[in-house]
């Protein structure tokens, strides 16, 4: 009788073993002899129910896609993210392509830069002028090889265009200051991008980095009106006031937007007051070039 139970114990426990969440099942209390009749499973058996309980359940990726037929959208995803990394590759190639140019038209921006800072020690200009010249042929040399990179973006270079905007800015207002010391006037779009190796068709250069590049030429005018008058010549505040003035004037033309290039158009203004101040001073004091002619013309006439 002991042996019995023992053997229907362990048989539970086996049971429980193979299933830890088993279905509640109703024991009656039958007869230990009903216990003993009841045959013992089959190794058989117990492997049958072992593998049934053992089984994986599907994944719910797999569930999902057998029963929604959606195999063909992964494989399509998985191309669609693979094309995906081929143009990021591509693209972040490119850019480094890009930046490697750039950098090295910083450089030379930084020489002209050096060098045209002589004309606030009263160098002699056509001395400071031919070191500068000297590097826009670099530069041409240098945008011909960016626009030759931007060929391969099918018209799409304006996706790069804040990797270069700073630098064209820069040499924009070089341009435009070495064209007033040689000429007294502003230097026009069309000639910039001549200078530059640069065309409408193909690789522009950029307006707003033009103009941009015009408002940094008006803040550098002040230092050198006041460097000027330093040296003893009385007639550059007047000059550069009727330069500014216009240039101002223009710029009063355009509708800007309250973004960078609206904040450096409002500088000018400052810009502007700072050599009516100067020119002011020297027409107090009687310094200025028209106002010593006006006066030797009264005295005359007198």
């Amino acid at each position: 009788m002991k042996s019995l139970f023992r053997n229907a114990v362990s048989f539970i426990t086996h049971s429980r073993s193979i299933n830890p969440n088993p279905t509640p099942v109703v024991v009656s209390l039958l007869p230990l002899t009903s216990i003993a009749a009841a045959p013992s499973p089959s190794p058989s058996l117990l492997r049958r129910t072992e593998l049934k309980t053992l089984r994986p359940l599907s994944s719910p990726l797999r569930r999902y896609s057998m029963a929604g037929g959606e195999f063909p959208a992964s494989a399509s995803l998985e191309k669609q993210f693979e094309d995906f990394r081929v143009q990021l590759e591509e693209t972040g190639s490119l850019r480094e392509r890009i930046r490697a140019i750039v950098m090295e038209i910083e450089s030379t921006t930084r020489i002209m830069h050096s060098s045209l800072l002589l004309v606030h020690q009263s160098r002699p200009l056509p001395e400071v002028l031919e070191k500068v010249k000297a590097q826009i042929d670099v530069l041409k040399r240098l945008y011909s090889r960016l626009a030759e990179v931007l060929r391969e973006c099918t018209g799409e270079y304006y996706r790069y265009h804040g990797d270069w905007k700073s630098e064209t800015q820069t040499v924009v207002c070089l341009l435009a200051f070495m064209h007033w010391l040689e000429t007294g006037s502003l230097l026009m779009h069309a000639e910039a991008e001549e200078k530059l190796g640069l065309n409408s068709a193909g690789f522009p250069l950029d307006v707003e980095d033009y103009l941009i590049g015009l408002c940094f030429l008006s803040n550098e005018m002040p230092r050198y009106v006041v460097n000027r008058v330093l040296a003893g010549d009385y007639g550059c505040p007047r000059k550069v006031l009727t330069f500014l003035t216009d240039l101002h004037a223009a710029f009063r033309m355009l509708n800007l937007r309250n973004d960078f290039l609206r904040k450096k158009f409002d500088s000018m203004k400052y810009d502007l007051k700072r050599v009516e101040e100067v020119y002011y001073d020297m027409k107090i004091r009687r310094l200025a070039n028209g106002d010593s002619t006006e006066n030797h013309g009264t005295q005359e006439g007198s």
